[in-house]
């Protein structure tokens, strides 16, 4: 959530992000006429609330000196009442205004390329060289239906279309992927936890996710929420709270359930788009002076998992149309996928600055005073990608599919997933 003041104070700077990031000016329009009725009725309310003190102690002396005092009592009700209505106004006007802030997207960071879409993304770097191969390349659906691993039909058959079922090796693999992922990041300096999925409604408001991309969550009969993505639960561990010693770093592997909405038609075959799916997360909790050294080093940390397991990859800035609602800066992360002959995003590693830390009230203390803290987070990275990944860039013309080196320990020594007994 943005500050208030800086929107009052400085509305252009405001609407200049939401042009940038294609995006109408009206919330702001609406936020500045609430709020100057807003305070206009704060105005009169504490004159009212003055008024009544007046008379108070009018009544006080009448009656202490035995004089009638009806007409200022009936003064008095209708100054009360008049209090009532104005302070019901203001509740409104209040409640208003915050459920417009909270629609309101973060302003983007100095840094950001101005864009319209992903075709407007400046490439960082480009890691690794794709890989030549001397036969047809397979998609790696047709890969893992072939070696038994992946079986979308039970998928569907139990859950619906977008949900699959790893198999034997399958299975393995993406259990392995998290282990190692997890061990990674430890080695990186990130403690473990392991949060709840379901989330209350309060967390994925803190995190952005609510109000705007409610279509996109799955609500439980109770109130509850699926989990979109660790970031949500382990970054409101610190909601309402103080964090005494920074910085923190946090590392979680949590399944994720999406909807999806308003992406029909996409990557309708394979594990590329799933409604429920894995992913290893990073979460950063720092001081605002060092938050943008900070995002480069958490991009490091889960580029290193790619360049760990030799997949070939690059890293893109976002620009102001295609970031996400609460961050101000973007990397993406996006692994060479052979079949489709493009780089696909397998992480998006985010500067929230302090947006997510008001939203959610996450503090740490200063000589100054409290102040909101920055938080930041990245993918480390979706599993399911990366299973893609490994599937694709790693199979052979036999249709076995050779396992990286670094993953051979996680599973038993195999070197390969193949058919053979």
């Amino acid at each position: 959530m943005l500050d208030l003041k800086l929107v009052r104070n400085s509305p252009d700077i405001v609407r200049h992000a939401l042009i940038n990031r294609n995006m109408s000016t009206e919330l702001i329009d609406s936020l500045l006429e609430y709020d100057i009725a807003w305070r206009e009725c704060l105005a009169e309310g504490d004159e009212l609330k003055h008024k009544r003190n007046v008379v108070t102690r009018e009544i006080a002396k009448l009656k202490k000196e035995n004089k009638d005092t009806l007409s200022k009592i009936e003064e008095m009700q209708g100054i009360n009442s008049r209090i009532k209505e104005t302070d019901d106004t203001i509740r409104d006007y209040k409640s208003k205004i915050h459920e417009i802030m909270l629609r309101i997207p973060n302003i983007p960071s100095s840094t950001t390329p101005v864009g319209k879409d992903e075709n407007d993304n400046p490439v960082v770097r480009v890691v690794g060289e794709p890989r030549e191969f001397t036969f047809t390349p397979k998609p790696h659906w047709e890969i893992g239906e072939a070696l038994d691993i992946l079986d979308f039909e039970k998928g569907a058959k139990i859950a619906g279309q977008g949900f699959t079922v790893y198999k034997g090796m399958g299975a393995k693999l993406e259990r392995a992927l998290i282990n190692f992922m997890l061990d990674v990041h430890e080695k990186q300096g990130y403690l473990e936890v392991f949060p709840p999925v379901l989330i209350n409604e309060k967390a994925m408001t803190g995190t952005g996710q609510l109000p705007k991309f409610k279509d996109d969550m799955y609500l439980c009969t109770d109130g509850y929420y699926l989990a979109p993505t660790a970031e949500v639960p382990v970054t409101n561990l610190f909601m309402d709270d103080y964090i005494e010693k920074l910085p923190v770093f946090l590392t979680a592997y949590t399944a994720c359930f999406r909807r999806e909405a308003g992406k029909h038609g996409q990557d309708t075959r394979g594990i590329i788009r799933q409604h429920q799916f894995n992913k290893v997360e990073l979460v950063k909790f720092v001081n605002p002076e060092t938050s943008y050294d900070e995002l480069e080093k958490l991009t490091n940390d889960a580029e290193e998992i790619l360049k760990l397991l030799k997949l070939p990859y690059r890293v893109v800035n976002l620009c102001t149309g295609d970031i996400g609602f609460s961050a101000a800066k973007t990397y993406d992360l996006e692994v060479w996928v052979p079949t489709q002959e493009k780089y696909r995003e397998i992480s998006s590693c985010s500067n929230f600055e302090n947006f997510q830390a008001r939203r959610a009230n996450i503090r740490f203390r200063t000589p100054e005073g409290p102040q909101f803290v920055h938080t930041l987070n990245g993918s480390g990275l979706a599993v399911g990608r990366t299973v893609v990944a490994i599937l694709e860039n790693y199979q052979r013309e036999d249709g076995s599919v050779e396992i990286p080196e670094v993953l051979r320990p996680y599973l038993g020594g195999a070197k390969e997933i193949s058919n053979e007994v």
